[in-house]
């Protein structure tokens, strides 16, 4: 597959993004009046049938988790703006003397990991590495961890080529058990047995991420102003490579990301230390304990036994900071750009996604809850919970408006619809404050993201163990199994989702008065057999 795109158009400094007022064009603005004018003309021509009898219980739950929602949403706004217009950039005036003052860290670490990727995209995540290494004046070395030759030469004949002046240095290390996390494993041995300091830089990379112009250089002063500062993650934005839709929806979710970043960042945490370009302080790395968690991390689960983690090496590095009570910060204006290739089905790619990250995030989460709001700002503990509950609260809110439809007729979801149009086009409208561009589809966008990432994450609790990464040679763990254990575990997995699930609708229906769940002395009278 040759790839055909203007890397240009793209990849570029966010700060020749449009900012403010600039991003609020006549077009878009004349858009947003429309929309708002639909949702005008249906709630004068839908007959109102919310507050009806039969279904104000209905409308008030509604409405409660909608301001519980809504309410914790605008929480992270607040905190997203503190720490990206004040906090941050305090931050970034006291980094920028540091580095005009001459310090440099001594040596920078690019570990890499690829799988057989596209000739052009290894072309320009190398040639962004030499960019930064070069820009920045500090020598580096990448430490490529590799399954095949493809890749080791394409890298090599690219350095050879058109980076003979930079002083960068290329070490593969091949590795001999398959898998991300071994190779990461087997790059961090090496680097061991090599005089690798505690202050230099290590910058986790994945095979698919370019760096923009600049990206390392904002990284680097924040470790010489925090000495207590072990890790920061980075922005990100997309170069899809497939169908516009799936490109909208993940601009959408790094939307979403750099808002909830900010304000997990307000508390010197944030929840992931995202794979695709993170940037470490090496004494940590180096630790045996740091080592092993990578390469063999592993859950006990009560249905599936002890079972090893696939992907998720970035829940892993960001679990073991965590339990040692690391200062994490992430910074908004070093950014990269995961380029995705969809070959395929891309609504198949797109669940694929979901079930990885969501698996990914319930792997990590209960534990990481488990070391308890001692062991971290209490904000980052209660998101973590959070995280759990909204799985299910998100769930309540379509059930509950399709059980009032059949009370009192299609208008009562009619009016359901409107109000998803209206509050979600609020929501995005803060979303957009973070994009590239204002786009109204992240209205609809954001709503079929929460519905569909919360059902992967309630059919996923059940099913921890099994894993598949597309990206990565399309692995897969626990995915088949013809023992009767396995047959037996499968069944259990789907009793409990069915359990898990009707408790939930029954719950719901009998709370807001649809159904009457009959009590045990009901029963009892209602059948003889019982007295």
């Amino acid at each position: 597959m040759k790839l055909q795109f203007d890397t240009s158009k793209h990849v570029d400094d966010p700060t020749h993004w449009p900012k403010g007022f600039a991003k609020w064009t006549p077009g878009v603005l004349l858009g947003i009046f429309m929309y708002l004018g639909l949702c005008l003309i249906g709630l004068l021509t839908v007959p109102n049938t919310i507050f009806d009898n039969k279904t104000l219980v209905i409308t008030f739950t509604i409405g409660g988790l909608g301001a519980w929602r809504y309410g914790w949403w605008f929480t992270h706004a607040i905190r997203a703006i503190i720490y990206g217009h004040i906090v941050y950039p305090k931050f970034k005036r006291e980094g920028q003397k540091i580095w005009e003052s001459g310090w440099r860290p001594r040596h920078l670490h690019f570990m890499m990991t690829t799988y057989k990727e596209h000739r052009e995209i290894t072309e320009m995540v190398v040639r962004s590495i030499v960019k930064e290494i070069h820009n920045s004046g500090v020598p580096g070395t990448i430490w490529l961890g590799s399954s095949d030759r493809f890749d080791e030469d394409i890298i090599s004949d690219f350095l050879k080529r058109e980076a003979m002046d930079v002083d960068v240095t290329l070490r593969i290390i091949r590795q001999n058990v398959s898998g991300k996390r071994a190779a990461i494993g087997l790059v961090l041995r090496a680097m061991c047995r090599l005089p690798v300091l505690d202050d230099d830089l290590i910058i986790f990379m994945d095979g698919d991420f370019v760096l923009s112009e600049g990206a390392i250089g904002r990284c680097m002063p924040m470790f010489k102003l925090h000495p207590e500062l072990q890790a920061v993650t980075t922005d990100e934005e997309v170069i899809c490579i497939g169908p516009r839709w799936i490109e909208r929806w993940l601009q959408m979710r790094f939307s979403q990301r750099r808002l909830a970043m900010q304000s997990h960042a307000l508390s010197g945490r944030v929840l992931t230390l995202t794979g695709r370009m993170s940037v470490f302080r090496a004494k940590n790395l180096k630790q045996l304990e740091f080592i092993r968690l990578l390469e063999a991390d592993h859950l006990e689960h009560w249905l599936w036994g002890k079972f090893r983690f696939l992907s998720g090496d970035d829940k892993s590095t960001w679990f073991y900071m965590l339990k040692h009570g690391s200062h994490m910060l992430y910074i908004p204006d070093a950014l990269g750009y995961t380029i995705e290739v969809i070959e395929g089905s891309g609504m198949e790619r797109m669940v694929q996604n979901f079930r990885r990250w969501s698996g990914n995030m319930l792997r990590n989460g209960q534990r990481a809850i488990m070391l308890g709001p001692r062991a971290m700002p209490f904000f980052i503990w209660w998101c973590l919970i959070d995280q759990r509950l909204s799985m299910w609260t998100m769930l309540v809110s379509p059930v509950l408006a399709v059980s009032a439809a059949f009370l009192v007729g299609v208008e009562y979801l009619l009016s359901y619809v409107i109000f998803i149009a209206i509050s979600r086009l609020m929501l995005s409208l803060v979303l957009c404050t973070y994009s590239r561009k204002v786009q109204l589809s992240y209205s609809w966008i954001l709503y079929l993201n929460q519905v569909i990432n919360a059902s992967v994450k309630v059919y996923c609790i059940f099913r921890l163990s099994k894993q598949r990464w597309s990206n990565r040679g399309n692995q897969s763990a626990g995915m088949n199994g013809e023992s009767f254990i396995e047959t037996f575990r499968n069944w259990m997995a789907s009793l409990c989702t069915t359990v898990a699930v009707a408790l939930l609708f029954l719950s719901t229906v009998h709370y807001t008065n649809l159904v009457d769940i009959p009590s045990y002395i009901q029963l009892r009278d209602a059948l003889p057999v019982l007295n």
